[in-house]
């Protein structure tokens, strides 16, 4: 069988890369991948949840980042059930939380260094597998979410000491870190980064120096909330003038314009944007083939950014 698409181009089951290509984790994978999260809205229907991450994989998805406390353990293992060896998918978790079903926020902080390794054992079982690829560290101490107050406000050295004594034990491949200030990504630089997953989108780029210290450290830069806040009183890429003019011009909806953006804004960014809808999945895949002119580059570029903190405590 032949193609005139590079290799590199298409994934291992012959789809073109949603959005191109990019190195992760000794990788190459779709520039556009999944965020696993809001799969537990689909509790209810684990067929439609499994068919959403079938989907996905046909549409050029090679890339899915998970948590053992998404849906206290029913993401991960829809993940498992759902991804097939052949499909040559890269599945990322992270460690720094577990599920607390009673509590307030439905989970709670895990940051001691034997909490992430409790966090690692139960992904290696939920997910199914020997060795988990990539691994990011979870911190807590700045951003959007929980803070560690009390025995949570573990040294980084700590944890980036117990995770790499995981990945010398063959547990895990890779180490990312998210949640980071400028002074930590430095710190974490020696342990050999994969990634970096910090807030930031059109509408929060207060990031922007340590970006540009991933692209030329060779680390991936995953943003979560790529689309602004989820939550209330945070700013929203959906809401700005200049995204909603590039939608009309463009015959694009608002969040596609947003993740375009990014794509176009720096080569190692690689996207997770989540959905528990088919339409919406396609949608944001398809924002990969988006062509912004230098005009409307110019335009959001403008766009001012605004901090993203808010604790959830």
């Amino acid at each position: 069988m032949t193609s005139s698409t590079p290799h590199s181009e298409t994934t291992a089951t012959g789809a073109p890369r949603a959005g191109g290509a990019a190195p992760l984790a000794g990788r190459t994978v779709s520039r556009v991948g999944y965020g696993a999260m809001q799969l537990e809205r689909l509790r209810t229907d684990r067929a439609a949840a499994v068919a959403l991450l079938r989907r996905a994989v046909e549409l050029g998805v090679d890339h899915i980042d998970t948590a053992g406390f998404y849906g206290e353990g029913f993401v991960n293992d829809v993940v498992r059930e759902a991804i097939r060896p052949e499909d040559g998918v890269l599945v990322v978790s992270k460690v720094g939380a577990a599920a607390d079903p009673g509590g307030r926020f439905r989970l709670r902080l895990a940051q001691r260094p034997e909490e992430l390794r409790a966090g690692v054992e139960a992904d290696l079982a939920g997910l199914g597998v020997e060795q988990l690829p990539l691994v990011n560290l979870r911190r807590a101490a700045i951003g959007p979410g929980l803070r560690a107050t009390g025995e949570q406000a573990v040294g980084l050295d700590d944890q980036l000491a117990e995770m790499t004594a995981l990945r010398d034990e063959g547990k895990i491949g890779r180490i990312g870190i998210s949640n980071v200030g400028a002074d930590e990504l430095r710190r974490a630089l020696p342990v050999g980064l994969a990634c970096v997953q910090n807030a930031y989108s059109l509408v929060a780029r207060d990031d922007e120096d340590m970006l540009r210290l991933c692209l030329s450290e060779g680390i991936a830069w995953v943003p979560y909330f790529p689309l602004g806040g989820a939550f209330p009183g945070l700013p929203k890429v959906t809401d700005e003038p200049a995204v909603l003019a590039a939608a009309r011009t463009l015959d694009r909806t608002p969040s596609q314009i947003g993740l375009a953006w990014l794509l176009r804004h720096a080569p190692n960014i690689l996207l997770i944007p989540g959905t528990a809808d088919p339409a919406h999945l396609e949608a944001n895949i398809a924002a990969g083939t988006i062509d912004l002119d230098p005009e409307t580059l110019t335009t959001l570029d403008a766009v001012p950014s605004r901090p993203m903190e808010l604790s959830m405590d």
